[in-house]
């Protein structure tokens, strides 16, 4: 991705402080999903890494919730991958796998995947649109490998 366009996208992203609570900076990403050329823009920089000759093939895409399903669904169905929503607790319908607890800037929180829904040995890249303290990170990370999969991280805050 050019520098110009990179440029773009940071200044997309609409910064307001003290959201969810004081002392945060909450980066808003619904400037770039509102325009059609900076999302495309976004999602193909997303998926650069895993395209192209000597790639490596991505079995599936995990998105964080909530954001990361924004742009892991698009991420996913480029790739040719299949989507895994990492989701807060209690909210899959089924058996699921638990992430330890860590800490996000406004507290401590845990994702949960369904049991299932990763396959040892398979190839997963996990999106999220922002890193921020990296705790949702580390366990996201974590409860990918403790199905026995490889995993990759990539998220769009490394723009911001």
């Amino acid at each position: 991705m050019s520098q110009r366009r990179v440029e773009a996208l940071k200044a997309a992203l609409r910064k307001v402080p003290d959201y969810p609570k004081p002392g945060v900076l909450f980066y808003d990403i619904t400037p770039i999903l509102g325009d059609y050329d900076l999302f495309t823009e976004a999602i193909m920089a997303l998926c650069t890494p895993f395209t192209g000759t000597g790639s490596v093939n991505v079995d599936k895409v995990v998105g964080m919730e909530s954001r990361g399903f924004i742009f892991g669904v698009p991420v996913a169905l480029e790739l040719g991958a299949g989507f895994v929503p990492a989701r807060k607790p209690g909210k899959l319908p089924w058996k699921v796998r638990k992430s330890p607890v860590f800490q996000k800037e406004y507290g401590p929180d845990s994702l949960e995947i369904h049991e299932d829904a990763i396959q040892p040995g398979e190839k997963v890249l996990i999106v999220d649109d922002l890193l921020a303290v990296g705790g949702t990170a580390e366990a996201t990370v974590e409860l990918v490998k403790s199905f026995g999969a490889n995993c990759w991280n990539y998220f769009l805050g490394g723009i911001g």
